[in-house]
Protein backbone atom coordinates (compact mmCIF):
# COMPACT_ATOMS: atom_id res chain seq x y z
CA UNK A 1 0.00 0.00 0.00
CA UNK A 2 1.29 3.72 -0.52
CA UNK A 3 0.99 4.92 2.99
CA UNK A 4 -0.51 4.69 6.26
CA UNK A 5 -2.73 6.14 8.40
CA UNK A 6 -0.73 8.40 10.12
CA UNK A 7 1.28 9.48 7.26
CA UNK A 8 -2.35 10.80 5.62
CA UNK A 9 -3.53 12.30 8.78
CA UNK A 10 -0.41 14.54 8.81
CA UNK A 11 -0.74 15.57 5.57
CA UNK A 12 -4.25 16.35 6.32
CA UNK A 13 -2.93 18.41 8.97
CA UNK A 14 -0.77 20.08 6.97
CA UNK A 15 -3.45 21.28 4.55
CA UNK A 16 -5.44 22.10 7.28
CA UNK A 17 -2.36 24.66 9.01
CA UNK A 18 -1.81 26.13 5.77
CA UNK A 19 -5.84 27.03 5.48
CA UNK A 20 -5.41 28.42 8.98
CA UNK A 21 -2.51 30.74 7.94
CA UNK A 22 -4.15 32.15 4.88
CA UNK A 23 -7.34 33.25 6.98
CA UNK A 24 -5.08 34.82 9.94
CA UNK A 25 -3.44 37.21 7.35
CA UNK A 26 -4.03 41.10 8.04
CA UNK A 27 -6.77 42.72 5.82
CA UNK A 28 -4.51 44.63 3.05
CA UNK A 29 -5.03 48.80 3.02
CA UNK A 30 -7.31 50.30 1.08
CA UNK A 31 -6.67 51.87 -2.23
CA UNK A 32 -8.59 55.30 -1.61
CA UNK A 33 -5.89 56.06 0.76
CA UNK A 34 -3.03 57.47 -1.28
CA UNK A 35 -0.64 60.19 0.21
CA UNK A 36 -1.20 63.53 -1.41
CA UNK A 37 1.44 64.12 -4.14
CA UNK A 38 3.47 67.62 -4.32
CA UNK A 39 2.72 69.74 -7.42
CA UNK A 40 6.19 71.39 -6.84
CA UNK A 41 8.06 68.27 -7.38
CA UNK A 42 9.53 67.77 -10.22
CA UNK A 43 8.54 65.09 -12.73
CA UNK A 44 11.06 62.23 -13.23
CA UNK A 45 12.83 62.36 -16.86
CA UNK A 46 12.35 59.86 -19.38
CA UNK A 47 14.38 57.18 -20.42
CA UNK A 48 16.13 57.00 -23.38
CA UNK A 49 13.69 55.12 -25.25
CA UNK A 50 10.78 58.21 -24.96
CA UNK A 51 13.25 60.39 -25.83
CA UNK A 52 13.36 58.46 -28.91
CA UNK A 53 9.76 57.64 -28.68
CA UNK A 54 9.33 61.18 -29.41
CA UNK A 55 10.91 61.59 -32.11
CA UNK A 56 9.91 58.91 -33.66
CA UNK A 57 5.77 59.75 -33.03
CA UNK A 58 6.57 62.97 -34.87
CA UNK A 59 7.61 60.74 -38.01
CA UNK A 60 5.51 58.10 -38.20
CA UNK A 61 2.72 60.51 -38.14
CA UNK A 62 3.79 61.82 -40.93
CA UNK A 63 4.65 58.76 -43.05
CA UNK A 64 1.34 57.33 -41.65
CA UNK A 65 -1.20 60.30 -41.13
CA UNK A 66 -4.11 57.69 -41.14
CA UNK A 67 -3.40 55.57 -38.43
CA UNK A 68 -5.40 56.87 -35.31
CA UNK A 69 -4.18 53.99 -33.16
CA UNK A 70 -1.75 54.76 -30.30
CA UNK A 71 -0.91 50.94 -29.95
CA UNK A 72 0.05 50.37 -33.55
CA UNK A 73 2.70 53.75 -32.98
CA UNK A 74 3.89 52.04 -29.44
CA UNK A 75 5.01 48.60 -31.07
CA UNK A 76 6.35 50.10 -34.26
CA UNK A 77 8.30 52.37 -32.23
CA UNK A 78 9.37 49.18 -29.95
CA UNK A 79 10.63 47.25 -32.79
CA UNK A 80 12.24 49.83 -34.41
CA UNK A 81 14.53 50.56 -31.21
CA UNK A 82 15.05 47.36 -31.05
CA UNK A 83 16.49 47.18 -34.62
CA UNK A 84 18.91 50.14 -33.95
CA UNK A 85 22.76 49.54 -32.95
CA UNK A 86 24.28 51.30 -30.05
CA UNK A 87 25.92 53.71 -32.12
CA UNK A 88 22.24 54.81 -32.93
CA UNK A 89 21.06 55.21 -30.04
CA UNK A 90 23.80 56.96 -28.40
CA UNK A 91 22.78 60.49 -29.10
CA UNK A 92 19.41 59.07 -27.16
CA UNK A 93 21.26 58.29 -24.37
CA UNK A 94 23.05 60.84 -24.00
CA UNK A 95 20.27 63.17 -23.93
CA UNK A 96 18.22 61.17 -21.38
CA UNK A 97 21.34 61.78 -19.37
CA UNK A 98 21.48 65.33 -19.31
CA UNK A 99 18.05 65.60 -18.45
CA UNK A 100 18.18 62.71 -15.48
CA UNK A 101 21.62 65.17 -14.27
CA UNK A 102 19.14 68.16 -14.43
CA UNK A 103 16.73 66.49 -12.68
CA UNK A 104 19.06 65.48 -10.10
CA UNK A 105 19.96 69.17 -9.31
CA UNK A 106 16.22 69.70 -9.54
CA UNK A 107 15.67 67.34 -6.60
CA UNK A 108 18.75 68.37 -4.42
CA UNK A 109 16.94 72.08 -4.47
CA UNK A 110 13.52 70.47 -3.89
CA UNK A 111 15.01 68.56 -1.35
CA UNK A 112 16.64 71.18 0.85
CA UNK A 113 13.40 73.61 0.47
CA UNK A 114 11.84 70.93 1.98
CA UNK A 115 14.17 70.30 4.56
CA UNK A 116 14.08 73.85 5.73
CA UNK A 117 10.69 74.70 7.08
CA UNK A 118 11.00 72.07 9.37
CA UNK A 119 13.96 73.54 11.05
CA UNK A 120 13.66 76.13 13.46
CA UNK A 121 16.69 78.77 14.38
CA UNK A 122 17.82 78.55 17.71
CA UNK A 123 16.52 81.90 19.08
CA UNK A 124 12.85 81.01 18.50
CA UNK A 125 13.41 77.73 20.91
CA UNK A 126 14.73 79.67 23.74
CA UNK A 127 11.68 81.81 23.65
CA UNK A 128 9.22 78.77 23.64
CA UNK A 129 11.06 77.42 26.33
CA UNK A 130 10.59 80.70 28.47
CA UNK A 131 7.05 81.12 27.69
CA UNK A 132 6.66 77.48 28.34
CA UNK A 133 8.22 78.42 31.97
CA UNK A 134 6.35 81.79 32.74
CA UNK A 135 3.01 79.93 31.92
CA UNK A 136 3.76 77.15 34.21
CA UNK A 137 4.88 79.43 37.12
CA UNK A 138 1.93 81.62 36.90
CA UNK A 139 -0.63 78.77 36.91
CA UNK A 140 1.55 77.63 40.41
CA UNK A 141 0.95 81.06 41.92
CA UNK A 142 -2.59 80.89 41.07
CA UNK A 143 -2.97 77.65 42.60
CA UNK A 144 -0.63 78.31 45.45
CA UNK A 145 -3.05 81.85 46.41
CA UNK A 146 -6.14 79.79 46.00
CA UNK A 147 -5.06 76.90 49.03
CA UNK A 148 -3.93 79.83 51.10
CA UNK A 149 -7.17 81.69 51.21
CA UNK A 150 -8.90 78.56 51.64
CA UNK A 151 -6.68 78.08 54.61
CA UNK A 152 -7.36 81.38 56.29
CA UNK A 153 -11.09 81.02 55.67
CA UNK A 154 -11.20 77.61 57.86
CA UNK A 155 -8.94 79.20 60.85
CA UNK A 156 -11.69 81.53 61.25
Amino acid sequence: MKGTRAEKGKKADAKLSVKKKAAEKPKPVKRGSKVAKDPNKPKRPPSAFFVFMEEFRKTFKEKNPNNRSVSVVGKAGGEKWKTLSEAEKAPYVAKANKLKSEYNNKMNAYNKKQAEPHKKPAAADDDEEESDKSKSEVHDDDEDDDEDDEEEEDDD
